[in-house]
């Protein structure tokens, strides 16, 4: 007896080819969207850790501030806690626990100032207090994408966009000079994320 083979005709072939094809198409869509996402999510973490990181810096460098005024390239005395809307450095301030694992001759106090420039928030630091010449700070890029930064301080029971407070006479200036405000607010305006406030206590 004979059982003749019989094989695929040309349309059970064109059939199988277009739902392998349908088949391909979904799962590669499928992968896409996947890798997509992934992706989406490490952005979003590394933005993420990048704005905590500015945050800490700022919050760390405002909680160790001290009454320690300086004076600039110039031989003026400038106050141990500077800040402003309309100035080009929104805060520039004394902090302590610089830390020195060198054993360097140094002070373990240091000058820091925040500027904001192109939509990019900058740390400033100085290697020395009292700079008696000209002195280029070095800096540090925090952030990026920032609309805004704003700066409060609070002053017994009033809050002043700028500091120090103004003085009524010389022995007042003097004094200011060494003055802290009772705290600090800090206002980062982001463009992705928004606004991200922080009321940050000040020593003493």
């Amino acid at each position: 007896m004979n059982v003749r083979a019989r094989g695929f005709t040309l349309l059970e072939l064109l059939v199988a080819l277009a739902v392998f094809a349908i088949m391909s198409i979904a799962a590669y869509g499928g992968l896409r969207n996947v890798l997509f996402t992934r992706a989406a999510v490490e952005e979003q973490n590394r933005r993420l850790a990048a704005v905590q990181l500015a945050v800490y810096r700022l919050e760390q460098d405002i909680e160790q501030a001290v009454p320690r005024g300086i004076r600039d390239e110039y031989g003026e005395p400038q106050a141990a806690l500077i800040g402003g809307e309309l100035a080009s450095d929104r805060l520039i301030l004394t902090r302590a626990g610089w830390d020195n694992p060198l054993g360097q001759q140094r002070a373990t106090l240091q000058r820091v100032a925040y500027r904001l420039r192109d939509g990019r928030l900058w740390r400033l630091y100085w290697d020395v207090l009292d700079r008696g010449g000209p002195s280029e700070p070095r800096e540090i890029l925090l952030l990026d994408r920032v609309r805004e930064l704003r700066v409060r301080f609070l002053d017994q029971d009033d809050w002043r966009n700028d500091w120090p407070p103004p003085a009524n006479d010389e022995a007042s200036k003097k004094n200011d000079l060494d003055m802290l405000p009772r705290a600090v607010e800090i206002g980062l305006t982001l463009e992705d994320w928004g606004e991200i406030v922080r009321l940050l206590p000040l020593p003493g």
